[in-house]
């Protein structure tokens, strides 16, 4: 299974991933594959450009197995959503959101496109611990 954790920056994405990630699974965080692709383009082609690698990537090491695949990134638009649910239907899609200031409002993307999809689960990480965002994730992914 692939699980997106997906929201503006600083919403917890990483830190959720890290509670997530069990033994066998594998984890994708934005960030750190920016560092490797040497990508710095923050255009919307750039962000797309990015967050496609991450999805092929992502199919790619669940296709091969060994546990969950678990991304953390952005994933402001919904054309780059829309590739990831063309190459698989083995995806779990978490939005998360936040309100008040957490220091990283400068990097949010203006015209990020919020998930309409009722197959998304909308976490604020506002007022939910970790703990709890991860039980509610747990059951997301096994029940639906």
């Amino acid at each position: 299974m692939i699980i997106v954790l997906f929201g503006q920056p600083h919403c917890g994405k990483t830190t959720l991933a890290k509670k997530l990630t069990q033994d066998q699974d594998w984890n994708i965080d934005g960030d750190e594959l920016r560092l490797i692709f040497k990508n710095t383009d923050y255009s919307r082609q750039g962000r797309i450009k990015n967050l496609n690698r991450a999805s092929d990537i992502a199919v790619y090491m669940n296709h091969i197995g060994g546990g969950n695949v678990i991304l953390s990134l952005v994933y402001p638009y919904k054309e780059a959503r829309d590739y990831m649910n063309s190459l698989t239907h083995d995806v779990k899609w978490i939005y998360l959101t936040y309100t008040g200031e957490r220091g990283r409002e400068k990097f949010h993307v203006s015209d990020y496109e919020a998930p309409t999809d009722e197959q998304v689960l909308h976490l604020n990480t506002t007022d939910t611990t970790p703990d709890e965002c991860v039980i509610a994730i747990e059951k997301y992914m096994y029940d639906n």
